[in-house]
């Protein structure tokens, strides 16, 4: 199979890196954390024989530098960015969207401000904690991650947040044995540079992000909430399961965790083609 066709798109403050492979209607794909497109390699392929597919590097991750290296982010401008390519691929009609995690939330803002250019969204564990009861907790996670960034540096950092991630009660027992695709072990040296800026940053900006839950109900037609079968309970999880409540819809769930997609991405990919059908 030929690989996708790559291009680069100047937005705002950036040059975005951008996949395309298949033909049929427009089917962009959101990364979350530091994965940038090259997480949906296990999927897009099989996803191309109904759609065109494009994935992208978010701005600063991955092969899409920005222009001020020191540049706040925020959910706004990245929803823009995708708004940007999907204009540039599909002018004429509206498309359909899959985040995960980080780039759920930025799905679920462009849903909000801007719904005729989109079909359907599937949003997959977004972290919007601010909707939760527990908001305050989950800021003073933040605040521990910043200040042990800060003065630690970013493993002690990472390990901070990824306790707060787990579900109450759980304690970190040895490591699971997870063997990954040979795909996704390529990935790692590219996530692990991209990881001081997505815990300095993007965590922060994002986290503290606060959706418009009303205006997300009235479009609750074109929104599928997700979670993961394995991360019940987990923080990613709570607010897509608090959302599906909220809104009255059903909660689909995927294969695996919060890391489906590269745990479990033949499983994930047919879900989420089921998804978009229905």
């Amino acid at each position: 199979m030929t690989g996708p066709t790559i291009g680069h798109l100047r937005v705002n403050g950036a040059t975005l890196r951008y996949e395309v492979r298949g033909h049929g209607p427009l089917l962009l794909l959101i990364p979350g954390g530091s994965g940038g497109a090259a997480s949906f390699d296990g999927i897009a392929d099989e996803l191309a024989a109904e759609y065109t597919v494009a994935a992208y590097d978010p701005r600063g991750l991955s092969r899409s530098p920005l222009e001020d290296p020191e540049a706040e982010q925020t959910v706004a401008e990245h929803a823009d960015d995708a708004l940007r390519i999907i204009d540039l691929l599909s002018p004429g009609a509206p498309a359909r969207v899959f985040g995960s995690s980080s780039g759920a939330i930025a799905a679920l803002h462009l849903l909000t401000v801007r719904p005729e250019r989109l079909e359907r969204v599937v949003a997959h564990e977004p972290p919007v904690v601010e909707v939760l009861p527990d908001a305050p907790d989950h800021r003073a996670l933040l605040v521990r991650v910043r200040e042990t960034l800060d003065g630690q540096g970013l493993m002690p950092a990472m390990a901070v947040f990824a306790a707060g991630l787990r579900k109450a009660g759980d304690t970190p027992g040895p490591p699971a044995e997870v063997v990954l695709p040979p795909e996704a072990a390529a990935r790692a040296e590219r996530t692990m540079a991209d990881l001081p800026y997505f815990v300095g940053r993007i965590v922060p900006a994002f986290m503290s992000y606060v959706p418009d839950v009303d205006r997300l109900e009235s479009l609750s037609e074109r929104l599928v909430l997700a979670g993961g079968q394995d991360s019940r309970g987990e923080l990613p999880y709570r607010p897509a399961a608090f959302l599906a409540e909220r809104l009255g819809t059903d909660l689909r769930h995927f294969p695996g965790g919060h890391t489906g997609l590269t745990t479990h991405p033949a499983a994930f990919g047919e879900v989420l083609r089921k998804a978009f059908r229905a």
